[in-house]
């Protein structure tokens, strides 16, 4: 009975190594390897585009009244806080009309409250309440409307800016909403370029956004996306506005030409990525090590590319977590059993120990 579980076990152990064998045919001696697992490709590109810096905004400012332009404040260049007045419009004929209203609001206002107190007291018809309160809804919509006209008289600053141009001369007569100065906005400006529809139908796989400029040579500024026009213009070409993301204290001006910098990243199933040093080369076909239950196999793969960071790219022959040799494949021999390396613990730095 001991005898029988005795060749029971060996017969085990013959099927276990029946699979793998030494450099020499035996098991005795197995190669250390080290491995690496098998990953999915992802591809990158890079792509330039012309492009002109913009500020973040531009207005085209007008009155909301017509009339005679009498001054336009700041000069062209000059720096306007939000709130602050720049353009002025004669406001003689809106003053008047505002004088008659305020009047003429303060006299039925009196007489409205004066039937108000006699209906109180039951002095007064509902008839006559109802008018007065009528009358006097009338003219304070009156008098609001001509305080808003002479309000708009005066151009202020929507936001903190530049003055960009002056489109109309003192002295002129605008009418309402004609454009009078255009202003751009003192924040952080922005980039606009115009991309293809083949990178436009890629743009979730952009990543990092960088521009240069020909007054900078070296330097390259980190942008960030701000929008994309969803619609083509004319030209089948989408509209990318991008913001300087480097918070510097400076930038270039708008009107500046630049160079933009896109890098998209993408992760293509059908590609996969492994070690330069794991292929070898045997009758002009490219090769890999395979392992498998602690056995090494040659298999034949196709190479894309080889790239500088040392990984090459492989189109076909590997799938995403397969474990292949990738140092000295050239000592290997079909299916040899191998002892996978040991991987160096994080505190031995540089695996030394």
């Amino acid at each position: 009975m001991k005898g029988r579980r005795i060749i029971v076990v060996l017969f085990a152990v013959s099927l276990f190594f029946a699979g793998c064998s030494g450099p020499d045919g035996g098991q005795q001696s197995r190669k250390i390897v080290k491995t690496a697992v098998v990953e999915p490709s992802v591809q990158h590109k890079i792509a330039e585009f012309p492009g002109r810096v913009i500020a973040a905004r531009e207005v085209n400012m007008a009155f909301k009244v017509s009339g005679t332009l009498q001054r336009i404040i700041p000069d062209e260049g000059d720096f306007v806080k939000k709130g602050e007045i720049i353009a002025i419009m004669d406001d003689r004929d809106y003053q008047l009309q505002y004088n008659a209203a305020k009047a003429e609001y303060a006299n039925v206002k009196a007489q409205a409250e004066r039937v108000f107190a006699l209906y109180a007291d039951s002095a007064a018809t509902p008839q006559a309440f109802d008018n007065a309160k009528y009358g006097l809804a009338q003219i304070e919509a009156k008098y609001e409307n001509s305080k808003n006209q002479l309000s708009y008289t005066r151009l202020s600053a929507p936001f903190d800016c530049y003055i960009q141009k002056h489109i109309m001369e003192n002295a002129s007569v605008v009418g309402a909403g004609m454009p009078v100065v255009t202003v751009i906005s003192a924040s952080v400006p922005e980039v606009e370029i115009n991309i293809p529809a083949s990178e436009f139908a890629d743009r979730d796989n952009f990543s990092e956004f960088s521009a240069t400029f020909d007054f900078m040579p070296g330097e390259r500024m980190a942008l960030e996306p701000v929008s994309i026009s969803p619609k083509a213009n004319a030209n089948q070409l989408y509209t990318m506005k991008l913001r300087f993301a480097d918070g510097r204290k400076s930038y270039p001006s708008p009107g500046m030409n630049t160079l933009v910098e896109i890098v998209s990243y993408g992760s293509d199933s059908l590609y996969t990525s492994i070690p330069s040093a794991a292929l070898f080369s045997q009758n002009g076909k490219s090769r890999v090590w395979v392992l498998e239950d602690g056995c090494v196999h040659s298999r034949e793969v196709v190479v894309s590319s080889l790239n500088l960071d040392g990984k090459a790219i492989v189109s076909s022959g590997l799938e995403t977590g397969e474990q292949i040799v990738s140092a000295g494949v050239h000592k290997l021999h079909e299916g040899e059993s191998v002892q996978v390396m040991d991987k160096p613990s994080e505190t031995n730095v540089g695996g030394l120990l």
